[in-house]
This record gives C-alpha cells, sequence and structure tokens, in this order.
C-alpha cells in the first residue's frame, strides 16, 4: 500500500488570511491534476513549540498570517524541519522567520530581532524591518539565480509573483547569513530579497511572496507542486 505524505501546516488558521482559505484547493488540486495527495494538518503556532511537535512530518510549511501567536513555536518548527532534513516551505511571514531563525540558531546572533514581533528592538538588533514600500497587494517580477533550487522548480530565471507584507530582510545582515551557508536566489528589480535556499537540505526554500495565491488555485504554483513532491518522496 502506498503510504500518504503528512504535511505539517504552521500557522494560526484564520478565515480572513487569504493563505489559508487557499490551502484546501491547492490540496485538491494537487491530488487531482498531479496525483500528490498529502494528509495535511493544521498545528498553531502555540503548539508548535511542543517538542518534536512536527517530528514524523514528510514536509513542513511555514504560512503566512504574522504576527504568529508565538514567534518561539514558528521558530521550532523551522529548526526541526532545518535540522531533521525535512522538506520546508516558508511563505511571507515564513521566510522572515526563517531567515531569523537561521541567524539565532546557525550564525550566533542570539539577538536577531523581527520589528513585526518586537518594535522596541535596537536598530542594529532588527534582522526583519519595516520594508521601504508596503508589498501589500503587490505585484512583481523577481530574477532567479541560475543553478539554484528556485530555478530549478521555476523553470526559468525570471517570474512574476504576488505579495502581501510589509516586512523584509535588513541588507545589512546579508554577508553575515552567507557566510553560514544560507543562499539568496531571488530578488526583485531593485535588488531585494525574495527567495532563500539551504544548499545540502533535501528541500528548504522560502519566499517573501506568496505562491499559494497563484492564479485560481486551480493549477498549484509550481513551489507549492515541488513542495509536495519533496514530501512524496521523503
Amino acid at each position: 500500500m502506498t503510504k500518504t505524505a503528512r504535511l505539517a501546516l504552521v500557522g494560526d488558521r484564520s478565515p480572513h488570511v487569504n493563505s489559508h482559505v487557499r490551502v484546501p484547493v491547492l490540496l485538491d488540486a494537487l491530488a487531482e491534476r498531479d496525483g500528490l495527495v498529502l494528509d495535511a494538518y493544521w498545528i498553531p503556532t502555540g503548539d508548535a513549540e511542543a517538542p518534536g511537535a512536527v517530528k514524523g512530518f514528510d514536509a513542513v510549511w511555514l504560512l503566512p498570517g504574522s504576527p504568529y501567536a508565538s514567534e518561539a513555536g514558528a521558530l521550532a518548527a523551522i529548526r526541526t524541519a532545518r535540522e531533521d532534513g525535512i522538506p520546508f516551505l516558508g511563505t511571507c511571514g515564513g521566510f522572515q522567520h526563517a531567515l531569523l531563525e537561521f541567524a539565532r540558531g546557525v550564525c550566533g546572533l542570539d539577538g536577531a530581532a523581527h520589528a513585526e514581533n518586537d518594535p522596541a528592538a535596537a536598530a542594529d538588533d532588527l534582522l526583519i524591518a519595516p520594508l521601504a514600500c508596503s508589498l501589500v497587494g503587490h505585484e512583481g517580477t523577481v530574477r532567479v539565480a541560475p543553478g539554484s533550487l528556485a530555478e530549478s522548480v521555476l523553470g526559468a530565471e525570471r517570474t512574476t509573483e504576488r505579495y502581501h507584507c510589509n516586512y523584509g530582510l535588513d541588507t545589512r545582515h546579508l554577508d553575515t547569513l552567507r557566510a553560514h551557508g544560507l543562499r539568496f536566489t531571488g530578488e526583485d528589480e531593485e535588488g531585494g530579497v525574495r527567495i532563500a535556499e539551504l544548499p545540502g537540505h533535501p528541500f528548504f526554500l522560502a519566499t517573501l511572496f506568496q505562491p499559494e495565491l497563484a492564479g485560481d488555485g486551480s493549477r498549484p504554483h509550481p513551489i507549492v507542486r515541488a513542495l509536495a513532491r519533496a514530501a512524496a518522496d521523503r
């Protein structure tokens, strides 16, 4: 009997978050169009704080919806996926927290902060800072690095993507993150970081844009499909 891959959907589920509403549509489309059947479980960020909350899953998707009820829970889910080699996708807030977890857990930047979670943090500690221009409702071009995981998934070096965010990476920390192994493989026309990935990991991809909002959901975005395939392979 073929075993169905188990997907942990980490986030504080709400009918007011478009990405959350879109997930069931995408799961149905993945099953019907691609034969990728996923047994998906929603895990609130508060529950994700528990040791081993996402162990045993075949993939972890940290969805938008920040500020999360529990920053610690979001970071714990990312850490488990990173350390245990579980396929991981972080979109929007998931992208931001993937960088935050890497900064603290790998780079030793214990004081690294997210401005939305900790508005009183010192400027030098802000890893995730307010964007100069809000990307809420914005659509824009992303240039993808040749030879990257992102390029292999997308099948192109340019893509147009949708956003719904107000925060992004403070570029002062780029060199430190790169020096410890994180690779930035997508940027907008102005050079702003939009995709990050972790070489050597089975599948670790984070995007500031929201691939789950592409189209009407009947044709899952290549990144969403790639996560499902990575889960099935595991």
